[in-house]
């Protein structure tokens, strides 16, 4: 049994929709919307697929999961099971590259499937990056140093997890932690995650589980208004701090090999 009738209804509402503006908006007979939100009729194929786009959703959520103001995406690592992700483009039907603040990081967290919040975010583009979706998040904090909190890392969506390299930096969106930026120590594993490390080893790396992951973007440059001083030369005191925790790196990698 679908919900369909129920998600048409929630959505309708959720976005202050009438159902004659919906029924404008889609083209459509406002009898039609009642009949599709009162359960006394289904959409066709193409109008549910026109539906689910401007929601941002995939037919099969739109069709089977229960939405409502707890529901979220489930993310799927089978790269099978396609990511919705809202976009924006130019006047010249390319795709912008959309900026995610430290202010609205908590705010992404429930609107990054929602195309109307989308595109209300700050946009821009670069010349080197015109192929491909991006977008870019503002960093916080000194868990990677030497990139300074504040620095802009511009990031390249990654649909399909076992796409990620191990020791590369990416963009982890996730429920508990909101946006971070993190270098990946191993390729993705269904059953754990992915285990992100700082580049500042003050900070341990730790797990995200798979049902905690929203998106993953790939770093493939910053922006930053501070330039990065000389590097200093290493002290005994700092090469031994690099021994201690290259050795406890090493122990727990054999842990997890056990």
């Amino acid at each position: 049994m679908s919900n369909i009738a129920s998600n048409l209804k929630f959505l309708r509402k959720k976005n202050n929709l009438t159902q004659q503006q919906f029924a404008d908006l889609m083209e459509i007979k406002r009898a039609s919307v009642g009949a599709y939100e009162e359960d006394r009729a289904e959409p066709k194929y193409e109008l549910l697929k026109k539906i689910a786009e401007y929601y941002g959703l995939s037919m099969d959520e739109l069709a089977n999961d229960e939405i409502n103001e707890k529901w979220k995406p489930v993310a799927k690592s089978d790269a099978s099971n396609l990511r919705v992700l809202s976009v924006t483009v130019d006047a010249q039907d390319r795709e912008n590259i959309e900026l995610v603040p430290v202010k609205a990081s908590a705010g992404y967290l429930n609107g990054y499937g929602d195309p109307e919040y989308v595109k209300e975010l700050p946009k821009f583009s670069l010349p080197m990056f015109n192929q491909g979706t991006y977008r870019a998040f503002e960093i916080k904090g000194d868990s990677m140093l030497p990139l300074p909190s504040g620095s802009i890392v511009i990031g390249e969506y990654v649909e399909d997890w076992q796409d990620i390299k191990p020791g590369h930096t990416y963009v982890v969106i996730s429920k508990d932690d909101g946006v971070v930026y993190k270098r990946i120590a191993f390729k993705y594993k269904d059953d754990k995650g992915l285990k992100l490390v700082s580049d500042n080893k003050v900070y341990e790396p730790y797990w995200v589980q798979p049902s905690d992951i929203l998106e993953v973007w790939k770093a493939k440059a910053y922006i930053s208004t501070e330039f990065p001083e000389p590097t200093a030369e290493p002290t005994m005191e700092s090469l031994t701090a690099m021994m201690a925790q290259m050795q406890k790196t090493i122990n727990s990698i054999v842990e997890t090999k056990k």
